[in-house]
């Protein structure tokens, strides 16, 4: 994919999505780590191979990388990492881009419960969905949550997503298939621009809230 669509930086105050890079692996494995207990509820996983199928394996962070960039190239994704105040906390990719007469992508996130609650997710979404509107052209944005996961669902929420229904079965998660609610924008809902919304209707001065923005973590590629 060519510039300005990609590779590219985005950026509102202390929050900035930029191109994930190999280098950012001691970085990413710590955060991983240490939000291993408060994302495994949200972890996409490999089911099972059938009897007669290919054996998978969980990719190295090296192979991720490899993939994702490839994918990016060929303009089927944008995978960023999320920064705050200068330090990795997460990661947001647009997966599933397709053209034609559809012109869509799929959203997928997590972020380190440390920052949680401070706003970091909503702005991170809503600063991708400008620029997968605006600068690359899509016309439909969605993201696909579990119903439990209500920490997640409040980020669709307070950016104005609307709920579609219900997709059952829809990803392997945590070990076993998960249903999923559907959430989506087109570009015509936000003609003013999805950040420029929610700067007006963020809360100010509102008590954290620790429960936030738990995450709908996707593999990579969903």
């Amino acid at each position: 994919m060519n510039s300005p669509t990609w590779p590219v930086e985005l950026a509102e105050g202390d929050i900035v999505l930029r191109p994930i890079k190999l280098r950012d692996q001691r970085a990413w494995r710590e955060v991983n780590r240490r939000n291993r207990d408060w994302l495994r509820p949200w972890e996409a996983t490999i089911p099972p191979p059938a009897p007669t199928g290919p054996i998978t394996h969980r990719p190295t962070y090296r192979q991720m990388v490899r993939h994702l960039r490839s994918e990016a190239n060929a303009g089927r994704m944008l995978p960023f990492v999320i920064e705050y105040q200068g330090r990795l906390v997460g990661q947001l990719t647009v997966a599933g881009i397709t053209w034609g007469s559809m012109c869509s992508g799929h959203v997928g996130y997590w972020v380190d419960e440390s920052v949680a609650g401070r706003g970091v997710m909503p702005t991170a979404v809503a600063m991708v969905v400008d620029h997968c509107f605006r600068t690359v052209g899509l016309h439909r944005i969605e993201v696909c949550i579990r119903p439990e996961n209500g920490p997640s669902r409040r980020v669709v929420e307070k950016l104005g997503f609307r709920e579609e229904g219900l997709r059952p079965r829809y990803l392997h998660i945590d070990g076993a298939w998960r249903d999923h609610l559907v959430f989506a924008l087109t570009a015509e809902e936000v003609p003013d621009g999805l950040l420029s919304r929610w700067r007006r209707n963020r809360p100010r001065g509102a008590p954290r809230d620790p429960q936030n923005t738990r995450g709908n973590r996707a593999a990579p590629g969903n």
